[in-house]
Formats: structure tokens, C-alpha cells, sequence
């Protein structure tokens, strides 16, 4: 973004941020948001909760300040914070409840973020800022090193390095950073620490902006259903392969993992017991800043969770509305029926090609012909020896079709919808076209299947000859998607 004069104007008139800097309720509104939803780490709160905080607040600074001192009541401050003049929260309700729930804006974090570093800090580190940054390059330079000699290259100097210094300490030589070191480096930690909490509520707003265009493309849509939800679900995996995506779903899956979360919570504990680092006085949080990223980052997915049942049920309330058109249609049809009952057309009513009538006549009809007697031979039965194996008799193919249920309702615990095809590719077919027959079956009767004839799809699986060998057959069919 170029800062010429036009854009800054454009956003001291239209950020909210900006609005809040130019505010006179500037140190109210960012002091008590920060102290509640900031410092904490609070991502939603009830209206009657945060107005009753914020009546204790108000209460104090009349007090000090004076009676005529912001005189209107809590709950009109946070509806006028949430206005779209100031877009400093966020009002919304959750589904199937009446009570309102408030929520910092990222523009509000940002603002907030930015006046915490006016004050004068008594230590400003710049080594490990430096180092950071150094490290960065140097992972940009060898991750995109296509050359294998220079990767081995750098890896037997890496390797050299560590010998070195495995050297070194063996013979005594400790190297340890000195408290200037460890105070620039926790430093850096808390900052980033608080700008990645910062960064989860701008994701969630962005996804949450990606639903509102969504429904106002619903809204205005006049095509077919088919071309609708093709392009909401390919922008929606947009969003999913963009940068931010995939280095969010890095993140959580890097943040799930129980051996990270141990050996974070184990490198905390013994980086806040270092005396350099307590003379700091950090904020008691801090030992759990990683859980809070977890909460952070557990809300955003359940915001884009919520964001998609939403979704679904929006476009089920449009297929109610096109079903009830057209029995309205069918309605509408059937009353014109009924009055036309009794009026008589005029006219032709009816053509026929040939009205006469088939006649069939007794005596055309054959005779009885007697059926052919079979001739009994009187043969004695004598018992054979051949010696015959009766498990042919029970060699039947049966298809345990509760299994399959079983499988495609596992496979669509954490997903919308699954195909015929998917469900195959982790679940190989154990008997063949029989069992493929079995999935079909369950599509009509056990779940909603939806048949797309435009997409053929290629089903394989191994089987056995005539002479016991090993084959792969394929089955050649209409993509089936079965859905929850």
C-alpha cells in the first residue's frame, strides 16, 4: 500500500482503527477492551456480562471525574461501539439464542496493539531480531536450493559446526548467554507471541467476510443450483489452498501435536525459572501462552465450522422455497381442474385411431391338449462312493452390509459428503462387484446419495481367475457422492 495523501485520507475517514485513535473515548474504550478481551485472551462475551464490567468502570471513573462524566448507560456505549460508524465490535447471536454477543474487531486488536508500544520500553533488544532475520534468509536460501551437491554441501558444514561445538564442550568450554541475551529473546518471544494471537482473530474475520459475500452471491443468483454451489465450494478451496490457509493449517496441525504441546510447556517452565527472565516480571499467562493459542485457534475453526452449517442450512431454506414453488405450481393446476369440471369442452374433445372393439369368439379358442405323461423307469438307486467335499454348498457370497455402514458413517463424521470412489480408495472392495452392488444399495435405501451423470468415475479392485491368479477389475459408473 502506497501512504500518498489520498489513501491516508481514504482511511482516516473509513478505518476503524484510525476512528478509534481520533476518538475522545479513546482511553476508555481501549483500556477497558484491552483489560477484558485483550489481557485475558477473551474472544466472545455475552452483552449482560460485558455491560456489567463496563458499568463497574464507569462507575469508577465518575468517581474520579465526576458525575456528568460519560453519563449514558454501559449497554448504549457497546451498541454504539458496534455501530458501523465505528466498527470497534462485533454484535452478533449465536444460533438458537436471544441473548446478544459482543466481539473485538482485528482493526480495534491492531489499534490496541499499537498503543501498548508508545510507552518507552527499558530494554530494546536488537540481536535476536537480527538473528531471526538472518535465519529467515537462510531457510529461504536452502529450502529453495534445487541443487543436490550444494544442499550436501551445507549439510556436511552444518554437521562440522556441531562436531566443533560438541568438541568444545566436551573439553569444558560451555558457551551461555548472558542476561542482555535472554531479555532480548524473551523479549522478541512475547511479541510475537501476542501478534500471533492478533493474527487468529484477523483469519476468522476474514473467513467470516468469505461467508457474507457467499450469501449475498446466493442472494442475487439466478442460474441453476448446480453452477451456484460449484463456484461457492471452488472459491471456498481457494481459501483453503491459499498462503494463509495452508500456513494456518500448518500451524494447528504443528500446535496439535501432544509431543510439541510437552516439549513447550517443558521449555517454558525452564525459561521462566531463568533469573534474567524473572527479573521481567512476565505476565503470569505466559506459562500457558501455548494453550491460549490453542483456544485462539480452536474458536477460528469452529467459526468456520459454524460459518458452514449456516451455510447448508441456507441453501436447504432455498431448496424448501423452489419445492414449495412448485406445489404451488401443482396447486394451482389442480383448482383451475376442479372449476373447469363442470364446463363441458365444445368441440372435438378426443380423436381415437380405430374405435372398434376386439372381439374373441368361443369356438375360436383351442382345444385342451393334455399334457405328456412321464415314463417312470423302475431302477434300484445304489449308493456311490465318490467322496465329495459339502463345503461347495455353503460357498455363497455375502456381503456384511452393516460393515459398510459402518464405514460410511465414519467417513463422513468429519466431512459434508464423500464419493463412491473415496469411500472404495480406504476401504479397498473385499468381494468384488458384489460388495460395489452393496454400496449402491445403501446409497437409495440408508443414506442421501446423489448421482452426478457428467462425471464418470473409474472404480478398481483385485480379484481371482479361472486359474487362481491375481487380476484387477474396474467398474466404469456415474460419480456417486454420499452425503450426511
Amino acid at each position: 500500500m502506497t501512504l500518498d495523501f489520498a489513501t491516508l485520507d481514504a482511511l482516516r475517514i473509513r478505518h476503524p482503527a484510525w476512528r478509534l485513535l481520533r476518538s475522545d473515548h479513546a482511553p476508555l474504550v481501549a483500556s477497558f477492551l484491552h483489560r477484558v478481551f485483550v489481557a485475558p485472551n477473551v474472544r466472545v462475551m455475552a452483552a449482560a456480562d460485558l455491560s456489567e464490567a463496563l458499568e463497574d468502570e464507569l462507575y469508577a471513573l465518575r468517581l474520579q471525574r465526576g458525575e456528568t462524566a460519560f453519563p449514558k448507560p454501559a449497554l448504549e456505549y457497546l451498541n454504539d461501539w458496534a455501530s458501523p460508524d465505528k466498527g470497534w465490535l462485533r454484535k452478533f447471536y449465536r444460533p438458537g439464542t436471544d441473548e446478544a454477543q459482543f466481539d473485538l474487531t482485528p482493526a480495534t486488536e491492531r489499534a490496541i496493539a499499537w498503543l501498548a508500544q508508545l510507552s518507552e520500553r527499558q530494554f530494546v533488544g536488537t540481536e535476536s531480531r537480527l538473528l531471526t532475520l538472518f535465519d529467515l534468509l537462510k531457510q529461504m536460501s536452502e529450502g529453495s536450493e534445487a541443487d543436490p551437491a550444494k544442499r550436501i554441501a551445507e549439510l556436511h558444514r552444518k554437521r562440522d559446526e556441531i562436531d566443533a561445538e560438541i568438541a568444545r564442550v566436551l573439553t569444558g568450554d560451555v558457551p551461555l548467554l548472558d542476561d542482555t541475551a535472554l531479555k532480548d529473546r524473551f523479549q522478541q518471544f512475547m511479541q510475537g507471541a501476542r501478534e500471533l494471537l492478533t493474527d487468529f482473530r484477523e483469519v476468522e474475520h476474514n473467513f467470516r467476510q468469505l461467508d457474507r459475500r457467499v450469501r449475498e452471491r446466493i442472494a442475487l443468483w439466478e442460474g441453476s443450483k448446480g453452477a451456484l454451489l460449484e463456484d461457492i465450494m471452488g472459491e471456498r478451496d481457494a481459501i483453503a489452498d491459499s498462503d494463509q490457509g495452508k500456513s494456518f493449517r500448518a500451524f494447528w496441525d504443528f500446535l496439535l501435536s501432544s509431543r510439541r504441546q510437552e516439549e513447550l510447556t517443558e521449555l517454558l517452565g525452564r525459561v521462566l525459572q531463568l533469573p534474567a527472565v524473572a527479573a521481567l516480571q512476565p505476565d503470569a499467562r505466559t506459562r500457558r501462552v501455548h494453550y491460549d493459542w490453542m483456544e485462539a485457534g480452536e474458536h477460528t475453526q469452529r467459526t468456520v465450522a459454524a460459518l458452514s452449517q449456516q451455510l447448508r442450512r441456507f441453501l436447504d431454506d432455498q431448496a424448501w422455497l423452489e419445492n414449495r414453488r412448485i406445489m404451488d405450481i401443482l396447486h394451482g393446476i389442480e383448482s383451475k381442474a376442479l372449476a373447469l369440471r363442470e364446463t363441458l369442452p365444445t368441440g372435438t374433445a378426443m380423436e381415437m385411431a380405430e374405435a372398434q372393439a376386439d372381439i374373441e369368439l368361443a369356438m375360436e379358442r383351442p382345444l385342451f391338449t393334455p399334457a405328456v405323461k412321464p415314463v417312470i423307469a423302475n431302477l434300484a438307486l445304489q449308493a456311490g462312493d465318490e467322496d465329495i467335499d459339502p463345503s461347495a454348498l455353503f460357498d455363497q457370497v455375502v456381503v456384511d452390509k452393516a460393515r459398510l455402514t459402518r464405514h460410511i458413517r465414519h467417513a463422513l463424521q468429519d466431512r459434508a459428503q464423500i464419493t463412491l470412489r473415496e469411500l472404495v480408495a480406504t476401504q479397498p472392495l473385499q468381494q468384488g462387484l458384489a460388495e460395489l452392488v452393496a454400496y449402491l444399495q445403501l446409497g437409495s435405501d440408508a443414506f442421501n446419495a446423489v448421482v452426478d451423470e457428467d462425471t464418470p468415475e473409474v472404480i478398481h479392485w483385485r480379484a481371482e481367475d479361472e486359474d487362481g491368479e491375481a487380476v484387477t477389475r474396474k467398474a466404469r459408473l456415474p460419480r456417486v457422492i454420499f452425503m450426511r
